[in-house]
C-alpha cells in the first residue's frame, strides 16, 4: 500500500480566499460627502448619450454610477426630478457657451450673430442634452435650479451676462417684462436659431450641403444661414 504522504502525489490544499478584483473594489468604494449626486448626473448624462432619452431611468443610471438603484431617488426624488437637474445643468452650460461667445462682442450688428454661434456651438457638442431640454413636459417646472438655469439662459439669450437684467424675471418666469415688438423679435430669431440646431444636430442638413456648391458641410451651412439672416437676438439698444 502507497503511503501518499510519501508519495510524489499532490495533496489537496485549503481553498484561498478570493481576493477582490480592482473592479469589485471600485464599485463598494464610497463616495466622498457631496460627490454623488454630481457623480449621478453625469451618469444620467452617460446613459443618455447612450441609449437616448427613451432609456433614462432611475435604475439604469443607478447601475451606471455603480450605486444602489435607491440613490437617485433619494437625491432627486424621481425621475422628472433627475431629468430636470440635468436639464439645469445642461442650461447653464448653455448659457456659458454663448456667453464666451458673445461677451466681449461691441458690434451691435455682430452680437445677435455671436450669440446665435455660441447656441449652434453647444447643440454641435451635445445633441442629446440639446433635445432633452427642448422637452419641458418631462421636467418638474417648480425645481429651483431649473427656474434658475432657465432664467440664466434666458439672459445670455437677451446678451445679458453677469450683470442685473434692467426688468428681472418673477416668479418662475425666465424673461424680465418687455414690450410686445421686442417679444416678438426674440421669439422669431430664438425660433431660427433653435430650429437650425435641431436640424443640424439630427442630421437633416447633411444632404442640402452636400448638394450645395461651395458648401463643404451642414455646420458652413448654418453658419451662412445666420450670417444671412438680420436677428434680434440681444440686448435692445
Amino acid at each position: 500500500m502507497i503511503d501518499k504522504s510519501e508519495s510524489g502525489l499532490a495533496q489537496p490544499t485549503r481553498a484561498r480566499k478570493r481576493a477582490a478584483t480592482p473592479t469589485e473594489k471600485e464599485q463598494h468604494k464610497p463616495y466622498h460627502h457631496g460627490s454623488l449626486p454630481q457623480a449621478l448626473l453625469q451618469a444620467a448624462e452617460v446613459v443618455l448619450k447612450r441609449d437616448g432619452i427613451s432609456g433614462l431611468s432611475l435604475r439604469a443610471i443607478a447601475r451606471q454610477a455603480g450605486v444602489s438603484h435607491t440613490a437617485p431617488q433619494h437625491h432627486f426624488g424621481d425621475t422628472a426630478g433627475v431629468l430636470s437637474e440635468l436639464a439645469a445643468d445642461g442650461f447653464m452650460r448653455l448659457s456659458a457657451c454663448i456667453a464666451n461667445r458673445a461677451r466681449d462682442v461691441q458690434d451691435a450688428s455682430e452680437r445677435p450673430r455671436a450669440i446665435a454661434r455660441g447656441y449652434i456651438e453647444f447643440a454641435k457638442h451635445n445633441p442629446d442634452l440639446m433635445r432633452l431640454m427642448s422637452r419641458g413636459e418631462m421636467f418638474d417646472s417648480e425645481r429651483p435650479s431649473l427656474i434658475e438655469a432657465r432664467r440664466t439662459a434666458g439672459l445670455a439669450l437677451a446678451g445679458v451676462f453677469g450683470d442685473a437684467p434692467p426688468a428681472p424675471p418673477s416668479g418662475k418666469h425666465t424673461f424680465g417684462p418687455m414690450d410686445a415688438s421686442r417679444a416678438v423679435a426674440l421669439t422669431a430669431a430664438w425660433a431660427y436659431v433653435h430650429g437650425l440646431a435641431l436640424l443640424l444636430v439630427d442630421g437633416r442638413l447633411d444632404g442640402l450641403a452636400a448638394s450645395a456648391e461651395g458648401i463643404r458641410h451642414a455646420d458652413d451651412l448654418v453658419m451662412a444661414a445666420i450670417d444671412q439672416v438680420q436677428l434680434s437676438i440681444g440686448q435692445a439698444s
